[in-house]
């Protein structure tokens, strides 16, 4: 799925008008301009964003890749300790349900933290995308 980056809330403000102005208005392009450590220092260099700044912003992309996650579920798996898609293969459903049940309680991210079954259906496809970001 692509999103539009200005629709990125998590993003910090600036983030997203620096990437506008060096063309990235959607995070398709994000990921084609940043799943190189090369091109993530090209797009620094562009924007003025660190290279990993760009990183970070790539991975939460990257995972939004992922039908049913979007901004608010990518910023969750992130505070549970999931960064990357790569990651999330390798994750037992169960024990990430548990954890991002926990995550939210205290930090209130979500609405509704998602349920075992959800997160077992993002760990499938998450075995099957194409690997897109490169460390």
């Amino acid at each position: 799925m692509r999103y539009s980056i200005a629709e990125l809330d998590g993003i910090v403000p600036g983030i997203a008008a620096a990437l506008k102005s060096a063309g990235i208005r959607t995070t398709g392009k994000l990921l084609e301009a940043a799943k190189t450590p090369k091109g993530r220092k090209e797009l620094a260099e562009r924007t003025g964003l660190t290279p990993q700044c760009l990183l970070r912003i790539a991975n939460f992309a990257d995972k939004m890749r992922i039908k049913g996650i979007g901004e608010e579920y990518a910023e969750l798996l992130e505070a549970a300790g999931v960064d990357t898609v790569r990651e999330l293969k390798y994750r037992n459903p169960s024990n990430l349900a548990k954890r991002m049940a926990e995550v939210n309680r205290h930090r209130k991210l979500v609405r509704t933290a998602p349920s075992e079954k959800a997160i077992e259906r993002w760990i499938e496809t998450a075995k099957g995308l194409p690997v897109k970001i490169s460390y």
